[in-house]
């Protein structure tokens, strides 16, 4: 499939999160046009299970979205840090419980149309308590939902978010052909 050629960048705004850059592309026709690229690190998007097959899901407020979102625990990678990683970081900032057992599912990007960030996801089982970071919690709340529930949850709305969805998914078509 033909691509489109970068002409020319230039960056109009570098926050702490994301970046914002504007391409000039040439369209295989030859016509110009320009891409607005959101850029984004590469993220973990965890479908972490306990003992009785309950997800552990974070009900938090998504201030972009002005509303409160039941998702999977999810989180940035830091610089140099391998995705494994960032599971067992991010997992136990927001559940309070570590894995001993990670399983990579695959990937997928976010928003491809205009964000470049990639999510990593894993399944994230033999969990045990650890410690709760309070100050990254402090409005987080954990829920856990049996993974039987989970379609009836995405068809109802209770979950409405790509990652927790995509996430939900691959990980139940996993374990039903385990």
């Amino acid at each position: 499939m033909p691509q489109e050629r970068v002409i020319s960048s230039q960056h109009v705004f570098r926050g702490r999160l994301v970046a914002l850059r504007v391409d000039t592309v040439e369209l295989p026709s030859g016509r110009r046009s320009t891409r607005e690229v959101v850029e984004h690190g590469d993220s973990v998007a965890i479908v972490a299970l306990d003992g009785e097959g309950q997800a552990l899901l974070v009900r938090q407020f998504r201030e972009a979205v002005g509303r409160t979102l039941l998702e999977v625990p999810a989180g940035g990678l830091k610089p140099h840090e391998d995705p494994e990683q960032c599971v067992v970081r991010e997992l136990q900032e927001e559940t309070g419980f570590r894995p001993r057992k990670v399983e990579k599912l695959g990937g997928f990007y976010a928003s491809p149309g205009f964000c470049t960030e990639f999510l990593h996801l894993f399944l994230a089982t033999e969990l045990e308590p650890g410690r709760l970071y309070d100050e990254d919690t402090e409005s987080i709340e954990v829920v856990k939902a049996p993974l039987a529930s989970i379609p009836r949850l995405i068809a109802d709305g209770s979950i409405i978010d790509s990652k927790s969805i995509a996430g939900l998914l691959v990980a139940k078509a996993r374990l039903q052909n385990t």
